[in-house]
């Protein structure tokens, strides 16, 4: 189902996906720079967009700091672009549609859903160095206050 979770210091599995505009986005390209990585189980659902919405309002800190935002989902890009335009999104979403990379983040698996075990998209956040390894690994976070929580831990709130 999933590969094993990541912890601080491993080397953030490599992947090529697809933007909400249909573009090609390597992580391995973004070297140098910071970078959030997180998944969300579906575009346009209430949690995902609350956590969307959350990065939007508190892009310009991550930019600020060299912080690059990437959102990830099995959503296709159609549905990426109309999520993006609906909310306003000043950052990337990709399209993992085979799941591969979700199951290399080992964040495809399953999880409690309103009291049952469902197999799905798990909640998580990523902190990528500029080296390309794992700052930080958060699996099963809340979509509401997981930003804010995010921005106190980097350091971003002066």
């Amino acid at each position: 189902m999933t590969d094993a979770r990541l912890t601080t210091g491993d080397l953030a599995p490599d992947f090529t996906l697809d933007d909400q505009d249909g573009r090609p986005v390597t992580l391995s390209s973004l070297r140098g720079s910071k970078v959030v990585l997180y998944f969300y189980p579906e575009a346009m659902t209430p949690g995902c967009t609350t956590e969307a919405c959350d990065f939007r309002d508190s892009l310009n800190s991550f930019s600020s700091a060299g912080i690059r935002v990437l959102g990830v989902s099995k959503d296709d890009v159609p549905k990426l672009k109309r999520f993006a335009e609906r909310d306003r999104l000043n950052f990337t979403v990709l399209s993992d549609k085979e799941l591969a990379v979700q199951q290399r983040y080992g964040v495809w698996g399953q999880k409690a859903l309103y009291g049952k075990i469902v197999i799905g998209s798990i909640r998580s956040t990523f902190v990528i160095g500029e080296d390309g390894r794992i700052e930080r690994a958060l699996y099963n976070v809340k979509a509401t206050g997981h930003v804010a929580r995010l921005r106190r831990e980097l350091g971003l709130d002066a």
